[in-house]
């Protein structure tokens, strides 16, 4: 977000919520030059057509009487209209939770949600080359950066990579789950990659504002291991479980838990549904700036669960910027990379060896380490 100055003092360029227009519009606070973005104008219509320092003003989607609009247009503003064709809403200024993604869900399976009709959109070939498409696009991606940053701000950040494959009910699933349960307990909020299996199992554990609602959340969850070809049932055993759960922990309807768990999924991999046991989802289009996104807001070290391909893909995203760290960098400004599983990372997947070579006389030498079990990762963590 960039920061300017306005005559009650410094405030966000990006108006989010209506809350905060409102409170602008009440004490005349300046509009030049800001982004209204996704919100329902209706109610300050009338205090926004007094308005004439509208220059450089944009409105970037929600909903906007057309008077209104005409009024903004006329005195320099930008006024960027929704497209009812498109599933999602580009301009949308928060997070998703995942109610909002599985709509539907019950009574006309995962097919009919709201995720499975964005990946439908994101795959349809006659919109390939589609520029209008492809600026939607990517404004949906730098507004869920957005949302993340604000969510995240202050926050201390670990990471959990593994495998989507990883089956509810396995010993390895419970592991991650308390992984999950063990770093939330010691203050940090866990970001995964949002998918099934290992990264589902983590945010379940961190997620849980009770530990002791584990044992009983994996029982239930193993009732549907994976997803397959048709993750309907996958997702309605989790969101039963997420909407009891919740309904537990927040009785108020309107509570805004503090994030304990954020799933960053894409919309690249249509395959893997989104996991539901998280605070906030920030979906996107790209996979290349989801990933990117992921590994960088790590900032208190990733933790790395077995896996394949992708989970190798996030090892050396990370390994990345701690390689080019200057030499003059102290340990505390390098996350720490920790691989659970030696058998796994040296034998079936032998990266381990690449990675130690890679390190070596480079100031992460000693922020990479290979451990046998998520209780030495979180050791190493502490």
């Amino acid at each position: 977000m960039t920061p300017m100055t306005a005559a009650g003092g410094a405030s966000r360029r990006e108006v989010t919520s209506e809350a905060e227009l409102a409170e602008i519009l009440a004490a005349d606070g300046p509009l030049a030059h800001r982004r209204i973005q996704g919100l329902d104008l209706r109610e300050h219509a009338p205090a926004l057509r007094t308005r004439a320092d509208l220059d450089g003003l944009v409105v970037l989607g929600g909903t906007v009487p057309e008077d209104l609009a005409a009024h903004l247009r006329a005195a320099g503003a930008l006024v960027f209209p929704t497209d009812p064709s498109v599933p999602v809403d580009p301009y949308r200024a928060r997070l998703y939770r995942p109610e909002e993604l599985y709509v539907g869900l019950t009574s006309g399976g995962y097919q009919a949600t709201p995720d499975a009709r964005a990946y439908a959109w994101s795959r349809d070939a006659r919109l390939a080359h589609d520029v209008h498409v492809t600026m939607l696009r990517a404004i949906h991606d730098d507004s869920m950066g957005d949302a993340l940053d604000e969510v995240l701000e202050g926050r201390s950040t670990v990471g959990v990579m593994g495998g989507h494959a990883l089956a509810r009910g396995t010993p390895a699933y419970a592991a991650a789950a308390a992984l999950g349960v063990g770093l939330a307990g010691a203050g940090h909020t866990v970001l995964t990659g949002g998918g099934p299996g290992a990264m589902e199992a983590a945010s379940l554990g961190a997620w849980l504002r009770d530990p002791n609602d584990l044992p009983e959340a994996l029982a239930e969850l193993a009732a549907e291991p994976g997803f397959a070809q048709d993750p309907t049932a996958w997702a309605t055993v989790a969101m039963r479980l997420r909407i009891r759960l919740r309904a537990r922990y927040f009785p108020r309807v309107d509570h805004d838990a503090p994030p304990r768990a954020i799933g960053i999924p894409t919309w690249f991999y249509g395959h893997e549904p989104p996991q539901v046991f998280c605070d906030g989802i920030a979906k996107y289009f790209s996979n290349a700036l989801r990933e990117d996104g992921l590994i960088r807001r790590c900032h208190a070290g990733v933790v790395v669960l077995p896996g394949a391909a992708g989970t190798v893909q996030e090892i050396f995203q990370a390994i990345t910027p701690m390689y080019y760290a200057p030499q003059s960098a102290t340990a505390d400004q390098i996350p720490p990379l920790v691989l659970v599983g030696r058998q796994h990372w040296s034998i079936a997947v032998p990266v381990w060896r690449a990675i130690q070579a890679i390190a070596q006389e480079r100031p992460m030498a000693h922020r990479i380490h290979l451990v046998d079990d998520v209780e030495d990762a979180l050791a190493v963590l502490a």
